[in-house]
């Protein structure tokens, strides 16, 4: 018995012949593409097929599925599996035959090990905690819009945390409501008042809204009237109190020019912020759910609290309070009801008791008490006109609300209020700005400059003076422009005469310091500061280099201030800046300065040939420009340089006898004289003799200040 036949088929040994003979070429040949036999496919591609060994009889064996190259037959009939990626092992073909083809780990297989698959490099998504609070925000957005629930909102926002990417929020809460209707976009308004210092502090509200004037771009690609609906954003966010009106001068330094953010910008500015009764306007646009003005809320304020001192309705009182629907504005809930406590101190149980059970049970936050609490703090001087015993009530009300708990401890540290009796200097600052607050009162009544200075002087507190120019134009602020005209013809008149530079300048200081406390009742303060300002150039009472000084006093923190220098430095660099200036509040001339000028020229010109004093007088009277009359010195001076004719000496002795032309005025406009005098004498040879004999007899007659000198010989 031959022992291979009943093993192999004679076409399994013609295999087994033929593969040693493949293996020597594709050893020795390994780049040859091709390898033919008769009959045959390529070498490799008949090598590598997939044959299956079949068993005697036709039928396939226990290898079925299993290629050749992985499979050897021993003499005894088993099947061996060869080693794996390997060329070693007694009898089998090596690695030679696997190189052309491709290799693969069954898993299934029992010598399966996982160690031998090949590494791969698995990418696992880091999570970005600004997107994740992104999408978290949008999905608050959007049930805020469906429930219209502010309280649930504003909870979902606190618990969200990440309050560093609450910028985020206002940007994609304001450009989602821009995409919808009126009532989404007046949502957004009342929620971020009601967001405002509670929930997200002042700085990332303005972050928040540059955001957006810097994507204005982009959301007009989606959003055709981007520029309009952004601008009444800002407008209302600005009237609601919760960005400074400063905001818009800030941003606009930032962007392009080209930009839309500067259109948004400019038509929040010009189209409504600059038009009359603008916050009624802004406020109705959208069909606000209350319907009314900040000056009708403050009424009906007022009113609520009279009714709840009447009828001692806590209930009703607070029902009142929540109807409101301004949460953002409880503020002036809080300081009302505390100057009615001290107006009416029969009251202030009651008083007391509502602030009490408004802030136990959170319909007044903690925020907006202590801003209410903080009000009235700044304004308790001007109150103790009215109460004497203002200041030591407050003190007392403050401290059974802290001892109470419905008034946070920390508002001591914010107001500077330890609670000690003031000291004298304390004392002394405060009778002062009592007296001069009756003293600015009787000036707006009477328009009486030299009156006014004489009481100045009674006072005797010139170290005070700057405390005076920043009571004097926060009190011509909140009047109309005949008063802020009054203000500034004021300080033209006090300059020198009272006033030093280092006064007004430290005047403006400390009236830039406070400005965003005089904004919270005066919305227009940024504004009309920059104006007076500029008006105080104009006038030369300040010089454009002390713009520069005021500037670098203001403390760091105080960037609204700075605003406002930058402001009137604007003002004054645009064309006919001083005819405009002149004109900003409807000041009595509404000249430019050279018409003034020819006008001067012309009523000298008059006197000099008719030589009637009561005439003259009275046509610089009918200039109406107090402040401009070291012009009329100066002409004077020199006409009679000129003419040789001392009669203009006249003309001024009798104006400085009617207090027409003050000693500030004299000083200036012989100072222009004793700085021009070189030149002058180009043209009037004995200019500097006929100049030194005017200025003996000026200060003969009292004209001058003591300290005016002669001019130096040359």
């Amino acid at each position: 018995m031959e022992s291979s036949e009943g093993f192999l088929t004679e076409q399994q040994r013609e295999m087994l012949d033929i593969a040693p003979q493949n293996v020597e070429v594709l050893s020795s040949s390994p780049k040859s593409p091709t390898l033919k036999s008769p009959g045959a496919k390529s070498s490799s591609s008949f090598l590598l097929s997939e044959h299956h060994v079949k068993a005697p009889g036709g039928g396939k064996a226990s290898t079925a599925g299993i290629a050749v190259r992985h499979v050897r037959r021993s003499h005894s009939g088993k099947h061996i599996r060869v080693k794996k990626d390997g060329a070693g092992g007694k009898g089998t073909w090596g690695k030679l035959l696997d190189t052309d083809g491709e290799s693969h780990l069954d898993k299934n297989d029992p010598n399966y090990d996982s160690g031998e698959e090949p590494y791969e490099l698995v990418g696992t998504a880091v999570s970005d905690p600004l997107d994740d609070y992104k999408k978290s925000v949008v999905s608050i957005i959007e049930e805020y819009f469906s429930t219209g629930d502010v309280e649930l909102a504003a909870s979902d926002l606190k618990e969200l945390g990440s309050t560093e990417y609450h910028p985020y929020f206002i940007k994609r809460l304001v450009s989602m409501a821009m995409d919808r209707h009126d009532k989404e976009k007046e949502m957004t308004s009342v929620l971020l008042s009601t967001l405002y210092a509670d929930v997200i502090n002042p700085t990332q509200i303005s972050q928040g809204f540059f955001m957006l004037v810097e994507f204005a771009d982009d959301l007009a690609v989606d959003i055709p009237d981007t520029v309009d609906i952004l601008a009444l954003f800002i407008a209302r966010a600005v009237v609601d109190d919760i960005l400074p009106p400063a905001f818009i001068a800030r941003a606009r330094k930032t962007l392009p020019e080209s930009s839309k953010g500067i259109q948004v910008l400019q038509t929040a500015e010009k189209s409504y912020l600059s038009a009359p009764h603008h916050a009624e306007l802004v406020e109705r646009r959208w069909g606000g759910s209350t319907q009314f003005t900040v000056e009708d809320v403050k009424k009906r304020i007022a009113d609520l609290l009279r009714e709840y001192v009447e009828s001692g309705d806590i209930v009703e009182a607070c029902r009142c309070i929540r109807q409101l629907e301004v949460p953002f504005f409880y503020h002036e809930v809080v300081k009302r009801a505390l100057v009615l406590a001290m107006e009416m101190q029969s009251a202030e149980p009651l008083i007391l008791k509502l602030l009490k059970e408004a802030a136990e049970e959170g319909l007044i936050s903690s925020s907006q008490m202590v801003k209410g609490f903080s009000r009235m703090a700044e304004s308790i001087d001007d109150l103790s006109l009215d109460i004497p015993s203002a200041k030591t009530l407050f003190q007392l009300i403050v401290r059974r609300a802290i001892a109470e708990g419905w008034l946070d401890a920390s508002f001591l540290k914010a107001s500077g209020d330890d609670g000690q009796a003031n000291g004298p200097d304390d004392e002394k600052v405060k009778q002062y700005k009592k007296q001069i607050v009756n003293i600015i009162h009787e000036y707006f009544l009477s328009d009486d400059i030299p009156e006014l200075i004489r009481s100045l002087e009674d006072l005797g507190a010139p170290e005070y003076n700057p405390i005076f120019l920043k009571k004097l134009i926060t009190l011509a602020m909140d009047r109309k422009n005949k008063e802020k005209e009054m203000a500034s013809v004021l300080l033209s008149a006090l300059h020198i005469e009272i006033f030093s530079s280092e006064d007004i300048v430290n005047g403006f200081v400390m009236l830039l310091e406070s400005a965003e406390d005089t904004a919270l009742d005066i919305l227009d303060a940024s504004n009309e500061l920059a104006l007076f300002l500029a008006r105080a150039v104009i006038d030369d009472v300040l010089a454009p280099l002390n713009l520069e000084e005021i500037s670098n006093k203001l403390p760091p923190n105080c960037s609204s201030g700075a605003e406002t220098v930058c402001t009137a430095q604007s003002l004054l660099s645009a064309r006919h800046a001083g005819e405009r200036i002149l004109r900003c509040w409807g000041g009595g001339t509404g000249w430019a300065v050279e018409d003034a000028k020819d006008k001067i020229q012309k009523l000298l010109e008059e006197f000099e040939s008719s030589g009637v004093l009561s005439e003259a007088c009275q046509c610089i009277r009918d200039l109406g420009m107090p402040f401009f009359n070291h012009e009329v010195v100066k002409k004077a001076l020199v006409m009679a340089m000129e003419k040789k004719n001392d009669r203009m000496l006249d003309l001024l002795q009798a104006c400085f006898n009617e207090g027409l032309i003050t000693i500030n005025q004299m000083t200036k406009g012989f100072g222009r004289i004793k700085d021009g005098l070189e030149d002058l004498a180009l043209d009037i040879p004995n200019a500097r003799d006929k100049f030194t004999f005017y200025l003996e007899y000026a200060k003969e007659r009292g004209w001058l200040l003591p300290s005016f000198g002669l001019p130096d010989a040359s």
